[in-house]
């Protein structure tokens, strides 16, 4: 199980969402426990809730293929059975999102 991320970890970079298209992801799900992964799909119906009825943005943790931990602040449209649409109709593979964080 990944640890919790602390939104003040300077290991982790800040992207825009317009550069997630060029990132490459791992066929693998980030996550491995199955409560955390029920957990991440209602957070993503949440995150998708937030961003039709408010406009609200949040930050997405995600990682890359090469297993670098990446922050996007961003407004959820969607939430589909393997991604996110994201503002601007960018996808983000569910399977890459390691947390939320709301506000």
């Amino acid at each position: 199980m990944i640890p919790e991320l602390k939104t003040t970890d300077a290991q982790i970079e800040t992207v825009d969402k317009d550069v997630i298209p060029t990132l490459r992801f791992s066929q693998e799900d980030v996550l491995t426990d199955p409560a955390a992964i029920k957990r991440r799909r209602h957070d993503a119906e949440r995150a998708t809730t937030l961003g039709n009825a408010y406009h609200g943005k949040l930050d997405i943790y995600f990682q890359t293929e090469d297993g670098s931990t990446k922050r996007v602040y961003t407004t959820v449209w969607a939430t589909h059975e393997e991604y996110l649409t994201l503002k601007s109709g960018i996808s983000l593979p569910l399977r890459a999102v390691v947390s939320f964080d709301f506000y």
